[in-house]
């Protein structure tokens, strides 16, 4: 499949967030999409460093019983 998907999708963000994206958009003279979009590529690298529910052994994670 050839192309960009244009499929919509709601993301909710916290209030302060949501303007920090948009003093950036207005700064770059880009829209918001393309500032989430950005900060989705650059940041996926380290995103990718944490460790998934499933890599947690048992025992971890505060629970003691």
């Amino acid at each position: 499949m050839a192309g960009t998907d244009k499929r919509k999708q709601s993301l909710y963000f916290p209030e302060s967030m949501l303007q920090d994206i948009q003093h950036e958009a207005a700064r770059l003279d880009r829209s918001l999409s393309w500032i989430v979009q950005r900060c989705v590529k650059i940041g996926l690298p380290e995103i990718r460093k944490l460790p998934s529910v499933n890599d947690v052994e048992e025992g971890e994670g505060g629970e003691e019983g």
